[in-house]
């Protein structure tokens, strides 16, 4: 039987559903198309659920089973009767719930994007003894996988009653080359204080017909995937091939990546926990820097393409001199480069500390080694060391050019921190992306990842979190905060600082006849200042240089203006 059909209102229109996943007004739809290292390329996928209302409201809604599967029954959601969710006011999450992706706005502001919040729902689409559930973890290492496995298992069981629950070993190519491991409480209980994942991960494996007939095989109808860009990627296709089978199958993507790098969300598991170990690299490296006569402590942390851990565990630390990311580009020999600045904090302080993220530098070290790019098996290019390269340019150039001498002690953590089990935040955070994937999947979602976005857990289209990388945006406050707390020089030019600001600048997400941008759309406003860099001058006094960004129209280009 149908539930009853309710009338909403979210964003000024008027709304006709039976589930609070499940919308049916008018959409937007855009045809796109997905490309992925591993699969079949250029998929067509679905259309988006693009949801317009009043004053520029926007809602990016995930799919639904009764999307592509007529008359679907619905059940009442056996939370109702769990005792502890007697004390909870409201059980479950309003239909008119949703969350803004800015909140930084005007008085004119258009409202903008915003997403489904996260929750249970009153009716859910699957019995609980009906549920057959299958968790699998894919890519690298990262603190908080068995956390999340724990929780999902948890949570199924617990929350909804439901006990076939089955873990895929070995990542995406366990679906069809490895067996299962049953999952009950007992199974996970206590398993959040290990590294690692119990159930195994590899790289690389995607079939994507392959991995849709187990499920169908299998007879599963819930799949949890707990994995990076890639893995979304891969989760998005096979969701794809789910619904064009017309199969009543939840396809959920949990994101993971240690490197912070999911763009929408506030942050990815496991990053708090990263940057918590790197300071004891850190720590070490200045210990022994302090030890040593001209000594410098070099600390390769991760960051493939985003130094959000390079950075906040500098901010963290304050013991840290100089942090190469690889947003900022730097060079080492003449004015302003990396020697002319070791050197000078050698001779001022006697010591230093250097933090390098993995993938900073990378032309510098390809053109230095003559190295051809390669990809692993996720399709990543695999990167050149440049902890251990940097390591040897730093003393090749005090031993050939320099009088000084310097003794150099270089860490690398990365196996270390990837490793460690998650700590007490990233826990918590584990077990709301846990509950939150559940909950989206009983109530019928498929298609959609779990984040928080503004402190608020949502629903998330695949294609928000895999159309492109989080990274650190050079001319943002909190780079000039990293800046100020080194004092190292910015390694950029002019030419630089421009690129930076036009290529992060986000677009604004607004109605078709409305003008996308926030900022550089109009070439008639000037920017706020921005950050050359900082350091100090011949008498040793510290300053720092900013500069105002205006468009030069006999330029046509964008010109820095009053230097201070």
């Amino acid at each position: 039987m149908h539930s009853v059909s309710e009338s909403n209102s979210i964003g000024g229109i008027k709304l006709s559903s039976d589930s609070n996943c499940n919308r049916k007004p008018k959409v937007k739809l855009t045809h796109r198309k997905l490309v992925m290292g591993q699969s079949p390329a250029a998929t067509t996928v679905s259309e988006p659920k693009i949801i317009t209302g009043d004053h520029g409201y926007v809602l990016e809604d995930v799919p639904h089973l009764a999307d592509y599967i007529p008359d679907l029954p619905t059940y009442p959601n056996p939370l109702q009767d769990n005792p502890a969710y007697t004390a909870v006011k409201q059980y479950f999450v309003d239909t008119e719930d949703t969350i803004a992706q800015k909140i930084v706005v005007h008085a004119n502001s258009p409202r903008g994007t915003h997403f489904r919040r996260a929750g249970p729902r009153q009716k859910v689409y699957f019995k609980s003894d009906d549920v057959h559930a299958c968790i699998v973890t894919c890519g690298g290492l990262c603190p908080g996988l068995n956390t999340v496995i724990r929780e999902i298992v948890g949570s199924l069981n617990d929350m909804y009653g439901v006990t076939r629950i089955e873990g895929i070993q070995g990542g995406y190519r366990g679906f069809y080359s490895r067996n299962t491991i049953p999952l009950t409480p007992k199974v996970v209980n206590g398993i959040h204080k290990q590294g690692g994942t119990i159930i195994g991960t590899s790289r690389g494996g995607y079939d994507n017909k392959k991995i849709v007939n187990s499920i169908e095989d299998r007879g599963i109808n819930q799949v949890y995937i707990i994995g990076g860009d890639g893995t979304q990627k891969g989760a998005s296709s096979i969701y794809e091939e789910v619904r064009r089978r017309g199969l009543q199958v939840a396809v959920v993507g949990i994101p993971k990546t240690i490197d912070n790098d999911i763009p929408v969300i506030d942050k990815s598991f496991g990053f708090d926990t990263a940057v918590e170990e790197a300071q004891r690299a850190i720590n070490a490296a200045h210990v022994e820097s302090e030890s040593n006569e001209n000594c410098i402590g070099l600390v390769k942390l991760m960051g493939r393409n985003s130094g959000f851990i390079a950075m906040y565990a500098t901010l963290a630390s304050r013991d840290v001199d100089c942090c190469l990311i690889p947003e900022s580009p730097f060079y080492l020999e003449g004015p302003g480069g990396l020697f002319e600045y070791i050197e000078k904090r050698i001779k001022e302080n006697g010591h230093m500390v250097i933090v390098v993220a993995e993938g900073a530098g990378q032309e510098l070290v390809a053109e230095s080694l003559r190295n051809e790019d390669g990809k692993d098996a996720s399709g990543n290019k695999l990167l050149n060391d440049v902890g251990l390269w940097l390591s040897q340019q730093i003393k090749d150039h005090f031993k050939k050019q320099t009088e000084m001498e310097i003794n150099l002690k270089y860490i690398d953590p990365t196996y270390m921190i990837r490793a460690v089990p998650s700590n007490a935040s990233d826990n918590v955070y584990c077990t709301l992306l846990a509950q939150s994937a559940v909950h989206g999947a009983m109530a019928g979602c498929t298609g959609f990842t779990v984040g928080p976005v503004h402190g608020r857990e949502c629903y998330l289209p695949f294609h928000r979190i895999t159309e492109k990388q989080n990274k650190v945006v050079i001319t943002d406050r909190m780079w000039a905060r990293m800046l100020s707390s080194t004092n190292q020089p910015s390694f950029l030019n002019t030419k630089d600082i421009i690129e930076s600001i036009l290529d992060e600048t986000p677009p604004t997400q607004l109605l078709d006849d409305q003008v996308a941008g926030n900022g550089l759309d109009t070439k008639s406003e000037s920017l706020p200042k921005v950050a050359l860099g900082c350091g100090h001058d011949n008498e040793g006094l510290h300053f720092e240089m900013t500069s105002t960004l205006e468009f030069n129209s006999t330029l046509d280009s964008y010109c820095l203006v009053d230097c201070e």
